[in-house]
């Protein structure tokens, strides 16, 4: 799948689960269970024990039917490991410019965090396809709309602190997509292995997406 697939795949989504579980068995059960949920897509952070494993055994599972991405990648080693253990899409908490820079001779999607307009503008000048807007509870829906303004063909993904309550605001100001960790990926929930619990939530998050671009996008 080529990163302009991904990226159009992502926007259709709308979507990014954040998973940080204690364990790579965790986060596999989250991967099967938000996908049954209506998301077909997870960000299996490097902060999870045995992150590049379950990456692997995610993409043996689900093939392209689920797009497997790694998040708090970092350096450009941490980079070339998790593409070697099958992971389609990068996401980092920052600008990395050694990792931008991997992505544009390799051809692979990576999402760098930024908050700021210089940061951004770094990003965007390395070939960035997408910024990740982090942490976007700092200045909420209305600071994405304010950087709309001088950025209006960037496309952001906002991530921290997005829930169900603020969803429809964040697409109202212009995001992308929306990436969500704890509100939906929840620590309890992971330890209890209760599958129809995370998948119905999934599905509550799922249809907010859809209910808040339908009225986003109204003339």
């Amino acid at each position: 799948m080529n990163q302009a697939t991904i990226i159009d795949r992502i926007h259709e989504i709308g979507i990014i689960p954040v998973i940080r579980a204690e364990n790579s068995s965790q986060a596999l059960f989250a991967v099967r269970a938000i996908a049954e949920g209506g998301i077909p897509i997870s960000e299996i952070t490097m902060t999870v024990p045995g992150a590049l494993e379950a990456i692997r055994a995610s993409r043996r599972a689900h093939n392209d039917s689920v797009l497997i991405g790694a998040g708090t990648v970092l350096n450009v080693e941490m980079a070339r490991a998790c593409l070697d253990a099958g992971a389609q899409f990068l996401i980092s908490p920052g600008v990395d410019d050694e990792i931008l820079r991997l992505a544009a001779d390799q051809k692979f999607l990576f999402i760098p965090g930024a908050m700021t307009p210089t940061e951004i503008m770094g990003a965007c000048a390395h070939g960035a396809e997408l910024i990740k807007l982090f942490p976007a509870n700092q200045g909420g829906p209305s600071f994405l709309k304010t950087l709309r303004g001088p950025f209006p063909d960037i496309r952001f993904i906002p991530t921290g602190g997005v829930t169900l309550n603020n969803l429809a605001d964040f697409f109202a100001a212009g995001a992308f997509a929306v990436g969500v960790g704890s509100e939906l990926v929840n620590t309890t929930v992971l330890r209890s292995g209760d599958h129809e619990a995370l998948a119905s939530l999934a599905r509550r998050f799922s249809g907010e997406v859809n209910r808040s671009r339908t009225f986003a996008e109204r003339p």
